[in-house]
């Protein structure tokens, strides 16, 4: 007795795609250089035009995208011939270019993984409210170029000094406030607190980072109370705090409302945290102002040029292609490049120092 054949399924065609393009994200590609590349392997060899009205992208745009796939091992330009061509590599080929090129990181990765492991996590709970506003204040006193908290509303008072004296010292901040019903209520002015204040109208998460450096993170309630039985945590390693970063910004920042934004800074103005110079391109960009920047990159190198995108998730519009993208493109006298911050690993360079200003 033979079994009954399975029906066919007609969506495996699409879930494919679907999968092959989350699969081709994992290293990296964003999804207008996913659509190029497909586009490619459609094409086989291809002038930028065709390539371009395959991708559904500008015909300027692929000529940036083919150098960043080039770079990745994935295609190979033809700018001798006329018009310029590309052509994809064999898949088997650019899989071994892409599997070298992560093979060569593992050295260092484990170097890293067996200092990480060799010291034991500074991770403590603090179970009392006082001590948990104690070290929130202290944090705001300490931190040198960024600050993210994230407090009942009721709390805020509590802070405020800190706050300001935080944003006189040119600390970049962020403040959340949660269990806030109706915005309109709240009558502080923020001005000289804050560059973006956000809201939400249940309870969150209470939370502080300083500088990526150190960070506490507890219950909604246990700012509430002298005594109660909530708790929180601290913890003082980069790799975890960068960990929360990514949380807040990514879920509760994303869904939170805003209530204040800060004025742009006068231009031309430097830029030591990389967030902060994306945070205040997009500012200016808003007001339609030209911009250019000069970026010191990790290895000490310098590019500059016009600035054509900011990609940040910050304040509305997004316009970031993924979460937490956070990169500035400049058009620079070899193409467009993109520029992250610290630990970027999509973008063509990590940025160290950012220089914005409104002339060439």
């Amino acid at each position: 007795m033979t079994e009954n054949p399975q029906p066919m399924n007609t969506t495996n065609g699409a879930r494919d795609d679907s999968t092959l393009r989350d699969e081709l994200s994992v290293f990296g590609l964003s999804d207008t250089e996913i659509d190029t590349y497909l586009a490619l392997l459609s094409l086989g060899e291809a002038p930028t035009r065709a390539v371009a009205e395959e991708a559904d992208v500008t015909q300027r745009a692929v000529y940036g995208i083919a150098e960043r796939l080039e770079r990745r091992g994935l295609v190979r330009v033809k700018e001798h011939a006329s018009p310029t061509t590309i052509s994809a590599l064999p898949p088997r080929e650019a899989i071994a270019n892409l599997s070298t090129r992560l093979e060569a990181l593992t050295p260092s990765l484990e170097e890293r993984f067996e200092q990480t492991t060799k010291e034991a996590p500074e991770i403590q709970m603090v179970k009392s409210r006082e001590t948990a506003l104690k070290r929130l204040r202290n944090a705001l006193l300490e931190a040198e170029t960024e600050a993210f908290v994230a407090v009942p509303a009721h709390v805020y008072p509590e802070i405020e000094t800190e706050l300001r004296d935080a944003a006189k010292r040119g600390v970049f901040t962020f403040l959340i406030l949660g269990e806030i019903d109706d915005p309109e209520d709240e009558t502080h002015n923020f001005t000289g607190v804050a560059d973006v204040v956000r809201y939400w109208d249940a309870g969150l998460p209470f939370l502080y980072i300083v500088d990526d450096l150190s960070a506490m993170i507890g219950d909604p309630d246990v700012l509430a109370l002298s005594h109660n039985d909530k708790e929180a945590v601290t913890v003082s390693q980069e790799h975890l705090t960068g960990s929360i970063v990514g949380l807040y910004l990514s879920a509760y920042w994303a869904a939170s409302k805003i209530q204040y934004v800060t004025e742009p800074d006068p231009l031309p103005a430097s830029f030591n945290w990389f967030r902060e110079a994306v945070f205040q391109a997009f500012l200016h960009q808003q007001e339609g102002h030209d911009l250019w920047a000069d970026i010191v990159t990790e290895s000490g190198a310098e590019i500059s040029g016009k600035v054509t995108e900011v990609r940040q998730a910050f304040i509305e519009p997004s316009t970031n292609d993924y979460t937490l993208e956070t990169s500035l493109y400049l058009e620079t006298d070899d193409g467009e490049v993109s520029a992250g911050g610290p630990g970027a690993f999509i973008e063509d360079y990590r940025g160290e120092t950012v220089t914005l200003r409104t002339e060439p």
